[in-house]
Formats: structure tokens, sequence, C-alpha cells
């Protein structure tokens, strides 16, 4: 589905935009780590609004709120192995439980 992939690809701006700096940009200023992260972060927007005015409707709003959230742990737990270099723990498995409740709650009265 169009959604699903769109709110993927915006978060994998979004991640980078939010985090990527931290790798290698620690000493550049601040400034213009934010001027990058704004950069990075248009894309990021020019994919998430579409992404929403598409799914609006098949969706509802906190459907797409929740998929927007499981996409972003998915997104993130990949970004910290593949790009930080940084190991998964157990708290990524219990906070993705956590996530899948919320998905049940949400999708359970789908109208």
């Amino acid at each position: 589905m169009k959604t699903i992939l769109l709110l993927f690809c915006s978060n994998v701006f979004m991640t980078f935009a939010w985090y990527g700096h931290l790798k290698h940009l620690q000493k550049s200023p601040l400034w213009m780590v934010i001027l990058i992260s704004w950069g990075i972060a248009f894309f990021e927007y020019a994919l998430q609004v579409p992404a929403n005015r598409l799914g609006y409707g098949i969706f509802t709003l906190g459907q797409l709120k929740v998929i927007q959230e499981i996409i972003t742990m998915c997104v993130f737990a990949g970004f910290s192995v593949w790009y930080m270099q940084k190991p998964l723990s157990w708290n990524y498995l219990y906070a993705a439980i956590c996530l899948l409740g919320a998905a049940w709650f949400i999708f359970r009265d789908h109208h």
C-alpha cells in the first residue's frame, strides 16, 4: 500500500534528520547541524504529508498514528544496528510488544 511505503520512506529521512548527525557531526556547530537536519526533514515532510492524505479515510487518524509509530520503531532499530552500529537490546523487543498491543487496541474496532 502506498501509505505504508511513503510512511516508511519518510521515517528513514526523519531518523537521519534527528540522529544521523550524532555519528559524524559531533564537532560541528549546533546551528549547522540544525540546518542540515531541517534540510533532511524537508524530504520527510514531502513524503509524510502525502502518506497521511492518501491513508486518511482508509485508516482512522489513530490508526495512521499507530502505524507511524510502529514503522518508526522498525526504522530506528535498523538505523541503530546498520548506521550507528549499536546492538539491539531486549528493550526493543519489549517496546515492539507494547506497539503490537497499541495496534491491537486501535485496530480492533475498525469502522
